[in-house]
């Protein structure tokens, strides 16, 4: 305890009949540390910096509260704090801006937040005794809410309850937040927008954390629920959001536009013309999906996605690594494998890289801390890098339970029995085969105390060893589980996310409370589904492409132009790097050629991009994959797969060799076509079933055939036609 020095008779009469000592102690833990984190004095950008700030350095987030009580009272020959005059003390003079403060004012002089450091510093700076209540529930209402324009504001109310069963409104001590940023929410939570949109407002106070879903929907006097038919489970889910968001979903796409979005998504390639023909004559779309899936191409097309995240690359894992453990992806895609067993496989893994091929997973990771990362943005949805160094700012995660998962992969080691890599300076290359072994010895120590940390399970408790305890197994067994609370709910909005084009948590593996699910029901239905069928994931495709939300048209109506996040039509993007280029050796009939793989090879079959180097040239094929977004799978995530349009892009449609040879080719799909003594309408018609699976219309033909017929190069003026539709919207996206 700080006693004040002898004051005048007068000053001590003032003290002793002041509200300040009759009021309930100030809890340095429930109060002032919300204080801190309210005003924002302890984020990343101000004193909770690694550094600090002006020489004033807290814990970020207030993750140690023995720190930042010695930052306040002892820190600086405790200058910041005066006991016997509070008001002169720094820690109120700067943040209320009566001097100078390079953060600005963070609260005035007659806020409630001034109230509650004034009164801890006149009452001695306590510290809380061990028996003072502990945060236990913060709850937020409403939890969702729909508002109707006009009105346009609503008040976010937060409680807390504590350990001795009180409880607090937070008005005032929490932190609120939007995450749209043009609907404002006030230091209070009051919320307030100026035009129709959704937020979640995030609710922060100590080390929880709460959200609120809202939408403020347009009035629309005339809408009119259109009643739109539902399939399954996920279309009841989707129109109970859209009904009450005052949107009509669009109409269901034409045929054609379904068998070419099908094909597309499950084997990567378009239907061909004649295939085309025969489905557009009896269509029949679950059919179709069911053939598809049987379709060799689907487990080509899919492995890749998983390819991408199990950072399948030549670098680390040599050519022969990546050719075992794609080829091992692909079958397990190919048998239709149990996801979870799938994931219980990789986690497990040891053993020769060329021999065992699940262990190339470990190939790439190699140290804990990155295994523990890849594993859980992986197979649990949760971006862990933030804990490495602190507390997760979003999410309930502590920097002990970054560093106890990353416990379970402490004794994974190597035997490197060959390494011919071709850059001497470059440790991250190998070229020859290592065993995966799991040795004896090897802990994980909290990196500020210092201390052993034992492995603990995300959400569970610390697991149990002993000397016989195979870590990855438990690990593998855990994760496998159907009572696993994060496993089965990844995999269905990655499915999701994959079909969709957006994750229902997206991005699609950054769960946490301040990113819910923009449809809570419908991601929980999917989950459950996923696991009553035994993690069968073509059961989940199926079930999604038959969704009358899968099959809706990309043409918005006047209730859902704006909508981008609630799949009320079908969200246009453009065709992967792989589905691109095979798309254009289809429609020309001129296979790419890829470095260091047989003619013949189509991109969605290469396990992995050749590794670069400084002196060696990469052929037309593999230089367009680069180009068009193909990721170097450095990351664990699908994220480093770029479907960004770029001038390169353009340019290498319209002048590219690759392009320009495919089009010019002898003997493509035009001279094989002009070989069988085909007239020009029927070549028009070939072209177009070829590039964009549908007939052309009368304008279209006639005006094509026109235009072959008065050029003086027939040959040419189909090559110009070729190369409008390759360079056409409607090819080079899938709607």
């Amino acid at each position: 305890m700080i006693f004040p020095r002898r004051e005048s008779c007068a000053f001590l009469l003032l003290l002793a009949t002041s509200p300040l000592y009759a009021q309930t102690p100030v809890s340095f833990r429930n109060e002032v540390m919300a204080v801190l984190s309210r005003a924002g004095c302890n984020q990343g950008v101000c004193h909770g910096n690694l550094n600090g700030k002006g020489g004033f350095k807290l814990s970020l987030r207030g993750q140690d509260l023995d720190f930042d009580r010695t930052a306040l009272t002892r820190d600086a020959l405790g200058r910041r704090v005066n006991p016997q005059r509070p008001d002169l003390s720094l820690i109120l003079l700067k943040p209320s801006g009566q001097v100078p403060h390079e953060g600005g004012v963070r609260f005035g002089v007659q806020s409630e937040e001034y109230r509650i450091l004034r009164d801890w510093i006149a009452q001695g700076m306590r510290i809380d005794p061990p028996t003072a209540p502990r945060l236990t529930k913060l709850v937020v209402t409403p939890i969702e809410r729909y508002i109707i324009r006009p009105a346009d504001e609503l008040t976010v109310q937060a409680r807390a309850t504590f350990s001795d069963g009180t409880t607090t409104d937070l008005a005032t001590l929490a932190v609120f937040e939007s995450t749209n940023p043009k609907i404002d929410v006030s230091r209070t939570g009051h919320v307030q927008s100026t035009a129709p949109g959704e937020t979640t407002i995030v609710v922060r106070y100590l080390d929880q954390q709460a959200t609120a879903l809202l939408a403020f929907v347009p009035e629309r006097k005339d809408f009119a629920w259109q009643r739109p038919k539902g399939d399954n489970y996920i279309d009841t889910h989707v129109n109970a959001r859209l009904e009450k968001l005052r949107v009509n979903p669009s109409e269901l796409c034409s045929d054609i536009d379904f068998v070419r979005r099908a094909y597309l998504d499950l084997i990567g390639l378009l239907p061909t013309p004649d295939e085309t023909r025969v489905f557009l004559a009896s269509p029949n779309r679950a059919k179709l999906i069911n053939a598809l899936l049987e379709r060799p191409e689907y487990a080509d097309t899919w492995a890749l996605k998983w390819a991408d995240l199990l950072k399948v690359e030549e670098k680390q894992l040599d050519k022969t690594g990546v050719k075992v453990f794609h080829g091992w992806i692909r079958k397990s895609v190919a048998d239709n494998r149990p996801l979870n067993e799938f994931a219980r496989d990789l986690v497990a893994s040891r053993g020769s890289t060329y021999k065992e091929p699940a262990s190339n997973y470990y190939r790439a990771l190699r140290e804990p801390q990155i295994r523990s990362e890849a594993f859980a943005q992986v197979f649990l949805g949760i971006r862990m890098q933030c804990a490495k160094c602190h507390n997760h700012p979003f999410n309930q995660l502590t920097q002990n339970d970054y560093h106890q998962l990353a416990a379970f992969f402490s004794r994974v080691d190597y035997k490197i029995l060959d390494n011919q890599r071709k850059d001497k300076f470059d440790k991250h290359e190998f070229v020859g085969e290592q065993i995966v072994i799991m040795i004896n010895t090897g802990e994980v120590k909290h990196p500020v105390s210092g201390a052993v940390l034992a492995p603990k399970y995300l959400g569970g408790a610390v697991v149990k060893l002993d000397v016989k305890s195979d870590r990855l197994l438990l690990l593998a067994d855990w994760v496998a589980a159907k009572q696993n609370p994060y496993f089965a709910r990844t995999q269905a909005n990655r499915i999701w996310y994959w079909l969709m084009g957006r994750g229902i948590v997206d991005p699609e593996d950054d769960f946490r409370q301040s990113n819910p699910p923009v449809n809570g029901p419908l991601l929980d239905a999917l989950a459950k589904d996923l696991t009553e069928h035994q993690f069968d994931q073509k059961h989940l495709i199926r079930t999604i492409m038959n969704s009358r939300t899968y099959q809706l048209s990309a043409i918005p109506n006047a209730t859902n132009k704006d909508d981008e996040t609630n799949y009320a039509h079908t969200i246009v993007r453009s065709l992967p790097a792989e589905a691109l280029l095979d798309a254009i050796s289809q429609v020309t009939a001129v296979p790419a050629t890829f470095d260091g793989y047989p003619s013949g090879t189509r991109a969605a079959q290469i396990p992995s991009l050749p590794s670069l180097h400084r002196k060696e040239t990469l052929n037309a094929g593999t230089k367009f994959l680069r180009q068009f977004g193909k990721p170097e799978r450095l990351l664990a995530c699908a994220c480093e797969r770029s479907d960004n349009t770029t001038l390169a892009q353009a340019l290498q449609m319209l002048t590219g060799p690759l392009v320009n040879h495919a089009i010019t080719e002898p003997d493509n799909r035009i001279g094989k076509l002009l070989k069988a003594g085909k007239a020009n309408g029927e070549i028009v018609e070939e072209l177009f079933l070829a590039a964009l699976s549908r007939m052309p219309n009368d304008r279209e033909r006639s005006g094509l055939v026109m235009r072959i017929e008065s050029a003086s190069n027939r040959r040419a003026a189909l090559e110009d036609v070729l190369a409008a539709l390759l360079n056409s919207k409607e090819f080079l996206l899938r709607k």
